[in-house]
Order: structure tokens, then C-alpha cells, then sequence
């Protein structure tokens, strides 16, 4: 099994990061694992942390359209250049946590993807040096109100409600270039998303490398790599379920916000 960071809290409210164990036990490190944090004689047993989002970036840079067949399902073709946008950092919320519904919505999708958690820090990287600026990969679900990404013509309220980006269960340094990419609602048997990550129109070292010309990325920033085909909409207590071959399964419900 790969190894496996995560990010915890534990139960006197301490912030850690660390490695998780078959047990589930956590060896925590000293520092975050991109800035060489090292593993300390702490060690958390099961039942005495709360899992977190993998990492807590400074910002989330997300790629529209980077499956053929989901901008199909949009009614566009493929953008000739990575399409992007942000997701603010305050979206981030962890597997288990709910999603909330906002009120000034009347439709939210779930649209699994893959994750990619920066290493270093990169500005004008050129393709051939992208792979090895990123540290790791996660799952991410980038929840949208679609009518308001419709009504407003630009994503950023549609994609920046508080819990919008549930990020987890943890990190793994590597990936398969054919890793499959799943969505599960209310455990069904059937898949609404199925996808290999192969099918990306644009890979995750060109988006690094893309990316780095237009903003400065530092380490444990996310880019989401965009959803596959299938999206669709949630309600308030479905179960949503995004998995990746390699890494495990992303798991929140919906609940209406308090």
C-alpha cells in the first residue's frame, strides 16, 4: 500500500500532519511532507484525531473542460487552451464533512476529479521540469451551483460557497497513468461518473507548467484537473462518493446550511 499523509486534529485541537497506518494510527511529522517534514516519536492512536483536508492551500486553481466528453455534455467543445478558474480556500472542507446547500441556489452538481498538491514553488516552469514541482495527488469534488455558473456568466460565486471543495482522504506521492476515476451517489452500484484520468485533454505537469505563467504556486497549493462526463445534481442528504484508483474515496453528504 502507498503511503498515505494526511492531515489531523487532535482532540486537544492541535493541528498535525502526518502518516497514516494500516491501524489508523497517525505518525505525526514535524512539518508539512512537501517542506521535508520528517517523522517525530508522536503517534496518535485510532479514535484520538479528527481527519482534515490533506492540506490547507493558499489558493485552489481549478481546469474547466479538460474532458472531451464532459464539455460535450455542456454543449461546448474542448477550450483550445486550459480554461481556468479559482476556487477560494475557504471552499475546502475534508471527506465526512458535509456539503452544504445554499440558499441562493436551486441546483448544485457534484463533478469528481483528480487533485494535484503542489511541492515547490513554482513560477515559469517549463513542461519538462512541471512533474517534479508536484508533491502528490488527492481527490477533490468541485461542487458548482450550476444555475448561478449559468446566470452569472463567470464561475466564482457558482464555485466558491464555503464547502464547495472537499479535498481527501489523504495525499499519495504517486499515481498510474490509467488511474480510474469513479462518482457514486447514495451507494448505488453504478457509477454516474467512470473515467480513466488518461482522458485529460491537458495532463497534470502542462497544467503546472501553464499555470506557473500566470501565477506563482506554492507548496500545498491544489489544482483540480477537471471533471469527467456524467455530472449532475445533488440534493440534500444524498451521499456522494468520489474514488481514484491508487488513492481511496472522497465520501460527503449534502445537508442544508445552518
Amino acid at each position: 500500500m502507498a503511503q498515505r499523509y494526511v492531515r489531523v486534529q487532535s482532540q486537544t485541537g492541535q493541528l498535525h500532519y502526518g502518516l497514516l497506518r494500516p491501524d489508523r494510527s497517525v505518525q505525526v511529522l514535524d512539518a508539512p511532507p512537501w517542506l521535508q517534514g520528517q517523522p517525530t516519536e508522536v503517534e496518535l492512536l485510532p479514535g484520538s484525531y479528527d481527519l482534515l483536508a490533506p492540506c490547507a492551500p493558499s489558493k485552489v486553481v481549478a481546469v474547466g473542460k479538460n474532458y472531451a466528453a464532459h464539455a460535450a455534455e455542456m454543449g461546448t467543445e474542448a477550450p483550445p487552451e486550459p480554461l481556468l478558474f479559482i476556487k477560494p480556500s475557504t471552499a475546502v472542507t475534508a471527506t465526512g464533512a458535509p456539503i452544504y446547500y445554499p440558499p441562493q441556489s436551486t441546483q448544485i452538481d457534484y463533478e469528481g476529479e483528480l487533485a494535484v498538491v503542489i511541492g515547490d514553488r513554482c513560477a515559469h516552469v517549463p513542461p519538462e521540469a512541471a512533474r517534479a514541482k508536484i508533491w502528490g495527488y488527492t481527490i477533490a469534488n468541485d461542487v458548482t451551483a450550476r444555475d448561478l455558473q449559468k446566470r452569472d456568466s463567470q464561475w466564482t460565486r457558482a464555485k466558491g460557497f464555503d464547502t464547495f471543495c472537499p479535498l481527501g482522504p489523504w495525499i499519495v506521492r504517486e499515481l498510474s497513468a490509467g488511474a480510474l476515476l469513479q462518482t457514486f451517489l447514495n451507494g448505488q452500484a453504478a457509477p454516474v461518473q467512470s473515467a480513466s484520468i488518461e482522458e485529460m485533454i491537458y495532463s497534470p505537469d502542462y497544467l503546472v507548467a501553464y499555470i506557473s505563467e500566470i501565477m506563482t504556486l506554492l507548496p500545498g497549493d491544489v489544482i483540480l484537473t477537471g471533471t469527467p462526463a456524467g455530472v449532475g445534481p445533488l440534493r440534500v442528504g444524498d451521499q456522494v462518493r468520489v474514488e481514484i484508483e491508487g488513492i481511496g474515496a472522497l465520501e460527503n453528504t449534502v445537508a442544508l446550511r445552518p
